[in-house]
């Protein structure tokens, strides 16, 4: 078992990682807890149930009511200790054995409105470089350094292309953070408005592409045509 002690505010990790500390040194194996005392525990985080619902994906064994009838409504049982997610590298090694449900897959898809969250490009659509290749959606798991210095395997929507591409290390949202304080005010606002909206505001040029892009064949010959005689291009 780790020394960490749970509540340590020089501890730089998630609200899983924390809250699996303190199902380890404040309730232990065998023992019971309420959602109350959870909440208490971690006052202002958000999520704190899911978090804990969470440490099921890495071996641990938490029953309420429904799975033990024994239980109150509002209590849940530790009942097994599984992988000790405060080692990130026994985190990451379960985190690559442990398989994305289509039912993940499916939420994470629809969450990244099925588009690559690093180039864009929606499934089926083709890469503008070759018309002949076009992308294949697939959910992977991305390992994040948060700002205060803990990392997170979080899943999302990735094409082939960029899935392949990828570097070995992981993404730093400090280094995300600094670039966004580095834009103009007016980009500033810009970026707000794309972010609060979930999808990047388009240019007319980009709104002109993606009608002709629409078109079949036929008619996208027939747009050149005139654009050429109109243009003198």
């Amino acid at each position: 078992m780790s020394p960490r002690v749970w509540n340590d505010p020089k501890l730089k990790v998630g609200s899983m990682v924390r809250a699996a500390l303190w199902l380890v040194e404040e309730v232990g194996e065998g023992n019971t807890f309420t959602k109350e005392q959870l909440r208490e525990a971690f006052p202002g985080v958000s999520q704190i149930d899911r978090r804990v619902r969470d440490l099921r994906d890495y071996g641990w064994v938490i029953l309420t009511n429904a799975e033990d009838a024994t239980l109150a409504a509002e209590e849940q049982r530790l009942v097994r200790i599984g992988v000790p997610v405060w080692d990130p590298a026994a985190r990451r090694e379960a985190a690559a054995k442990k398989p994305i449900s289509a039912k993940e897959k499916q939420e994470i898809l629809q969450r990244d409105d099925y588009m690559c969250v690093i180039c864009g490009i929606s499934g089926g659509e083709p890469y503008p470089e070759d018309s002949n290749q076009t992308a294949v959606l697939s959910v992977s798991r991305m390992e994040v350094v948060l700002p205060d210095g803990s990392r997170e395997t979080m899943l999302a929507t990735q094409c082939k292309r960029c899935r392949a591409g990828q570097p070995g290390e992981p993404v730093r949202m400090d280094e995300v953070l600094a670039d966004i304080r580095a834009l103009e005010p007016q980009d500033l606002r810009r970026l707000h408005t794309w972010i609060t909206r979930g999808r990047r505001g388009s240019t007319p040029l980009e709104r002109a592409w993606s009608a002709y892009r629409r078109l079949p064949h036929e008619a996208r010959r027939a747009v050149l045509e005139e654009l050429e005689k109109s243009f003198d291009l």
